[in-house]
């Protein structure tokens, strides 16, 4: 079993996998040994912080071993995916890739004997979603029927948040003015279109209404946010959403809690004020980004 996206999880399996990873996170002598003997590989083709560390710590906690591989000092940038990845697969017993594309982590996910774990592309990130489910559920005591709100580009985060909210009850309206092209998932939005769970409007302040939770993440990609050829198009996104940060005009009074799946860019997304108010739980969001990725070993490598 891979984890590429939510799909091939039922609803009963991503509820699951939020318990796990709350359990690992109150009572992780439970699971020190679980992992012991086993190997990862972390593959990283983009930069990274939270996914690289709560991936590798998590490993270790386990009681295995994590590898971090830098794609650009690998034969990845030489050769075939599926060669690379075939190979790969015969040494450890998980493979974590964070690349750049879906179609190539699709490419690893078939040529692989080995679970692969989808550390972020341009069109999902499970594993921040997940932890995103479980700090919602950490606050609010369960999943079904908690108000979430996400505001700012359509784009990866926000697919995994749809698959999220459809599979465990979330009511989860979006305002996105801009949509990553990257990350259209036609399937995706269909199928949601076809529950309760997720609705698409540009009223802020409708959407806003007795919402629990308002999140935001980045208006342009990490890897082009100081970028030269990639400036006309970061003025032009931060002119036309400023009036989307997140802020306490735009919140108006509103005590909701306030999530960032980080990196931040302080004073485009989101105000200082927003980072550092009482109802945030960005930082505690990062941190269940280590339960996040302890639960998904455990369910691909240990079947628990």
């Amino acid at each position: 079993m891979h984890l590429i996206n939510f799909k091939e999880l039922t609803a009963q399996d991503l509820n699951a996998l939020v318990d796990l990873a709350v359990e690992t996170k109150h009572n992780p002598k439970k699971f020190l040994k679980t992992l012991e003997g086993k190997s990862a590989a972390l593959v990283f083709q983009k930069t990274s912080t939270r996914t690289r560390v709560s991936f590798e710590v998590a490993m270790t906690q386990l009681g295995g071993h994590a590898l971090y591989i830098d794609w650009k000092s690998t034969n990845f940038t030489l050769a075939d995916i599926s060669d690379e990845t075939q190979s790969l697969s015969r040494h450890v017993d998980c493979i974590m890739a964070r690349l750049l594309y879906n179609g190539d982590l699709q490419k690893m996910a078939a040529a692989s004997r080995v679970p692969i774990i989808n550390g972020c592309d341009e069109k999902y990130h499970p594993s921040q979603a997940l932890a995103d489910l479980i700090t919602i559920k950490e606050k609010r005591g369960k999943l079904a029927g908690a108000k979430l709100v996400y505001i700012g580009v359509h784009n990866n985060v926000t697919n995994s948040l749809i698959e999220a909210a459809v599979k465990t009850g979330i009511k989860l309206t979006t305002v996105t003015p801009i949509f990553n092209e990257a990350a259209h998932d036609e399937e995706l939005f269909l199928e949601a279109k076809k529950t309760s769970h997720w609705k698409a409007t540009l009223d802020t302040k409708k959407a806003l209404e007795d919402a629990d939770f308002v999140y935001t993440d980045t208006w342009i990609d990490m890897e082009f946010f100081t970028d030269p050829k990639f400036e006309t198009e970061k003025e032009k996104r931060i002119k036309l959403m400023m009036p989307y940060q997140i802020n306490s005009e735009l919140l108006g009074g509103n005590s909701a809690y306030i999530m960032h799946d980080m990196p931040i860019h302080r004073g485009y997304e989101i105000s200082v004020e927003a980072i550092n108010s009482p109802k945030s739980v960005i930082y505690q969001q990062a941190e269940n980004r280590l339960y996040a990725a302890k639960a998904i070993y455990l369910k691909l490598m240990a079947q628990v």
